[in-house]
């Protein structure tokens, strides 16, 4: 009798956590599609049946700077993911097999992150201020490569720890170069977790708000940035927020759903060991 209670008890929590998760997103959704008085009405049974309208996409991409704003999320996001990558994936090898720096070095890399965002953004937005920097494509993307850098390194540097040496040392034996090691033996067993490493930059860098709303005014402004400006003081444009939050959050969800494959192998990397 205890197995069918554990069983409908596991499934009851399954259930209870997918509607916790999917129940905002689809109400994003539903909310993008429908008039103002749809969305205020205290009438329960319109909230799933109404007349759907496009009239909130409409209004998002051609009174609002939209598109520009989710060109220079697209830019930024996936300009600091590769350059994270290019940094990190080197110096997290580095680091695991060579300890360079003693385990020093690696702490101080750690270290960036050991302390709040917000303890950084005075400083640094006097130095962007000092070096033109502010609302510009490069400052912003320096700031959330050197934000997730410190992350990505230590998080590869666990992956590439899971990887016995013993696999490099025959691949020397057979001949084979440290860049035909790197290129044909390590890269192959650490893409799980380089996938993982990049989505979570990726994500970090598409959602992040408040280096955004101090260091960007137009010419870089995201989409972050963007959607919180239809929250006014007189009216909250619910429609064509929820418009511009159910387009903003389609890029991540198919990159997701692409690499999920990646991304489960990822998260169970070196859990289970003969």
């Amino acid at each position: 009798m205890r197995r069918p209670v554990n069983s409908f008890l596991f499934w009851l929590a399954t259930v209870f956590v997918l509607f916790i998760v999917i129940a905002p997103i689809s109400w994003i959704f539903v909310t993008a599609f429908k008039i103002p008085s749809d969305i205020y009405t205290l009438d329960l049974t319109k909230l799933l049946v109404f007349s759907p309208t496009s009239d909130n996409f409409w209004y998002l991409f051609s009174e609002t700077p939209y598109w520009h704003e989710f060109g220079n999320t697209v830019i930024i996001s996936v300009v600091s993911t590769v350059l994270v990558m290019l940094v990190s994936l080197p110096a997290a090898y580095s680091f695991a097999r060579w300890n360079t720096g003693s385990g020093h070095l690696l702490f101080i890399t750690i270290s960036t992150r050991m302390f709040p965002a917000v303890v950084a953004a005075i400083p640094m937005f006097f130095l962007f201020k000092q070096l033109h920097l502010c609302d510009t494509h490069f400052g912003i993307i320096m700031l959330y490569t050197y934000f997730n850098m410190s992350f990505a390194t230590f998080l590869l540097y666990g992956f590439f720890r899971e990887i016995p040496v013993e696999l490099e040392q025959a691949a020397q034996i057979d001949g084979y170069g440290r860049m035909e090691i790197l290129r044909k033996v390590i890269f192959p067993l650490i893409a799980p977790g380089a996938s993982i490493t990049a989505v979570f930059c990726l994500v970090f860098a598409w959602n992040e708000f408040l280096y955004a709303l101090l260091f960007t005014r137009l010419a870089a402004r995201t989409l972050s940035l963007g959607i919180s400006s239809l929250w006014g003081a007189i009216e909250i444009q619910w429609g064509p927020m929820a418009a511009g939050i159910a387009v903003g959050i389609l890029p991540t969800l198919i990159a997701a759903w692409f690499m999920q494959r990646y991304i489960v192998r990822g998260l169970t990397f070196g859990a289970v060991k003969g």
